[in-house]
């Protein structure tokens, strides 16, 4: 019986030469897999096409828009998921998805292989691979790119000999990732830190230094979750996507940076992810006034091991798994709404209300109503100081004289 490899298809060169490329080294079939996560661009029937005209033995596409909303999305909002306190995971959140679905699709189809574009200097293999071996471990694994040395231009002398039905002129000065989540540009003249991004390489967010009239948004939470916009009650999905628009708008969301990359380099990464930062911005302040202290300083440090665990393709994880359930429980009483001002490039929180709120007024204010008892102050401070104080004198004696 034939052996079937799966390839995770994106209709672009590389994945297309990929097609005859494995038939030839392998001699199996091949089944293009397409997921769409949002990230726009060709019409995925015209992907699916492309794959079979290239030489696939069959094509499918996975419209996961919904499911990449509600099931990675979403827990990135509720864990404040910033890696390095910045990035929101763009494309490490999409991850998991694909390697479930390419799974699926290799259960399906009878395949033995799975296949993906990663070269050996970034992250994605390692998200592939380590959640392919959490869900699949039965499955082989092969990366042209990394296994045979394949580059751009052998991929393009390749394309030419086979006669594919593909475009090798155009060549964009820059890798990029986009999906629902936002959009991840690299290499090219980025690769020099000290060059500025031009404002040609942006497509979620408009300039924020352009004058326009400020953007006001109230966003719903239930349990964490953004439930509406402006009243109007809306799926995580169409959260995120009505996000995009209005934050990308004002140009928010725009982040350069220079990361630690899972495999030892520092990279130069410029993402744009409107929604993500607007959403998660607004799901902080809601969490300051609902989450009891200590509770939301021990959060922190789940947040950013989550962050860092996703980043680190560890998604199938039983600590990421554990994290969730932290991460669930501390949610329960996150409702409320948050109105923000969208403007020159920032989601600025200008109030906040909840029914599970912890601020109470009377003991915040300074006027008259205030319910603070104040005599309690003072014996609580010398309490509160009091190992140091002992300390402090501690060192005075054993230091003096000598030291």
């Amino acid at each position: 019986m034939t052996e079937r490899v799966v390839l995770a298809y994106s209709g672009g060169l590389d994945t297309s030469v990929a097609i005859p490329y494995l038939s030839e080294q392998t001699g199996a079939e091949v089944i293009a897999v397409a997921v769409d996560v949002g990230q726009g661009g060709e019409d995925l029937d015209a992907i699916r096409q492309r794959a079979l005209d290239c030489g696939a033995a069959e094509s499918e596409v996975v419209d996961a828009r919904d499911e990449f909303a509600a099931d990675y999305c979403l827990p990135a909002i509720r864990a404040n998921a910033l890696y390095m306190d910045r990035y929101p995971l763009v494309s490490a959140l999409s991850r998991p998805l694909i390697v479930k679905h390419l799974v699926a699709a290799a259960r399906k189809h009878g395949g033995t292989i799975v296949s993906h574009g990663c070269t050996g200097k970034g992250n994605d293999q390692v998200r592939f691979e380590v959640g392919l071996n959490a869900l699949a471990p039965d499955l082989k694994i092969i990366a042209p790119a990394r296994d045979f040395a394949w580059t751009r231009d052998k991929a393009i002398a390749f394309a030419e000999e086979k006669g594919l039905p593909i475009d090798v002129s155009a060549k964009s000065p820059y890798s990029i990732d986009q999906n629902l989540w936002g959009r991840a540009v690299e290499t090219g003249f980025l690769e020099d830190i000290w060059n500025a991004p031009v404002e040609g390489l942006y497509s979620y967010t408009s300039d924020p230094t352009q004058e326009r009239d400020p953007d006001e948004v109230v966003i719903t939470f239930d349990g964490g979750v953004p439930v509406a916009i402006d009243g109007e009650t809306v799926t995580p999905y169409q959260a995120i996507l009505e996000l995009n628009r209005r934050a990308g708008a004002q140009g928010v969301g725009r982040l350069d940076m220079v990361e630690d990359r899972l495999v030892g380099i520092k990279s130069r990464e410029v993402y744009e992810a409107p929604g993500a930062i607007a959403l998660i911005t607004a799901h902080q302040e809601l969490e300051a006034v609902t989450v009891e202290r200590d509770l939301a300083r021990f959060k922190k440090g789940v947040d950013q091991r989550w962050g860092e665990l996703v980043y680190d393709g560890l998604w199938f994880s039983p600590l990421k798994a554990s994290l969730d359930a932290f991460i669930d429980d501390a949610q329960r009483h996150v409702s409320g709404e948050v109105r923000m001002i969208l403007h020159g490039g920032r989601a600025t929180v200008t109030g906040r209300r909840s029914e599970a709120s912890l601020y109470d007024f009377g003991m915040a204010t300074y006027d008259t109503g205030d319910t603070f008892d104040q005599s309690l102050a003072k014996g609580f401070v010398q309490l509160w100081g009091l190992p140091s104080r002992m300390a402090a004198a501690r060192d005075a004696r054993l230091g003096g004289g000598g030291q």
